[in-house]
């Protein structure tokens, strides 16, 4: 088969490979789209992945072509969504139920070959069928809207909460349209593309800016979230969190990134710092949610290329342009 694979750092290209045959209680899907996010691009950075060489993908829907031994509740030919997540079910952490935070944390498209494939070997516990409704190649959103619900669920909003997200990517257009359903009075946007900036007044928002100084909220905001990782960003949006706000890490940051906080005023105005990382518990909620028109993927989707475009589909990502960009193998 033909599968994108990362074979050292700064190194992509599409290969042929051995096609996957399940394993007890695995199913193998035949993709039919996958998409790029930041974290793919830490593993091309040689971040992330434990080893190289890699087939990436982790966001990823396609079609079930065959059963291993144990596999429950699957048969050919049922249209698929993957959590990626590969927890150990033993360690301290998923002994508290906190498996995203496990100590032997492996994932698909990560640490074991990925949906950047025309076929996948994946445990059926980790497949959602998807509604007739649903196209099967929209659906490889579930897992970036599934690390969005995570977000939502670290952060317990209140109704009528003003909220700003720096970030009007896929990941910062994904909590916009969740802060919605979650009852904001408002949500602005902070990005410096202003062609992303234009999905973001496409989509509802209050207001969207290229500086947050130019929004009109001279308390703060309640809600702060980067959906950007960079570091200038961050440092930017922890100067904007009001008294007894909460400021979200979401955006995936690289290893070096730093920001200086300001002890005193934390204290002093009960502010609140947290992180969201990956999915937890939230991967079927999001396959609900996704059921149910919270994205519209004509809007999240714009680019969508075949396998053998996986370089170039790097390159637009890397530019910055458009918003989720796929690969169809």
């Amino acid at each position: 088969m033909k599968a994108a694979v990362i074979s050292s750092p700064g190194q992509v290209g599409v290969e042929t490979v051995e096609d996957p045959t399940p394993g007890p209680g695995q199913v193998v899907v035949e993709v039919s789209a996958c998409g790029l996010c930041g974290t793919d691009l830490h593993i091309l950075q040689g971040e992330f992945a434990p080893a190289l060489p890699i087939i990436p993908g982790h966001e990823f829907a396609g079609e079930v072509v065959a059963l291993g031994t144990g596999a429950r509740d699957l048969k050919v030919g049922d249209r698929v969504a993957v959590d990626p997540s590969l927890y150990c079910h033993e360690c301290h952490y998923c002994r508290i139920g906190r498996g995203n935070l496990c100590e032997r944390w492996n994932a698909i498209g990560v640490s074991v070959p990925g949906g950047a494939a025309e076929y996948t070997a994946v445990p059926a516990a980790n497949c959602v069928k998807l509604p007739d409704h649903v196209r099967t190649k929209d659906a490889a959103l579930i897992e970036p809207l599934s690390c969005a619900v995570r977000g939502y669920d670290v952060l317990r909003s209140s109704l009528a909460s003003h909220v700003l997200i720096y970030g009007s990517g896929t990941m910062g257009l994904m909590m916009l349209e969740l802060a919605k359903r979650t009852g904001a009075a408002t949500v602005d946007m902070v990005d410096i593309n202003e062609d992303r900036l234009s999905t973001a007044r496409l989509l509802g928002c209050s207001s969207a800016s290229t500086t947050a100084d130019a929004i009109e909220r001279p308390r703060g905001w309640d809600v702060v979230i980067d959906a950007t990782g960079n570091a200038h960003a961050i440092q930017n949006a922890l100067g904007h969190v009001g008294k007894g706000g909460t400021y979200l890490q979401f955006g995936v940051a690289d290893y070096a990134a730093r920001a200086t906080i300001d002890p005193y005023r934390i204290y002093n105005q009960e502010i609140t710092i947290t992180g969201s990382m990956a999915v937890l518990h939230s991967y079927e909620r999001a396959a609900e949610l996704f059921a149910g028109g919270v994205l519209d993927p004509d809007i999240f989707i714009s680019d969508r290329l075949p396998l053998t475009g996986y370089a170039e589909a790097v390159r637009r990502f890397q530019a910055g342009k458009g918003r989720k960009i796929q690969v169809l193998p």
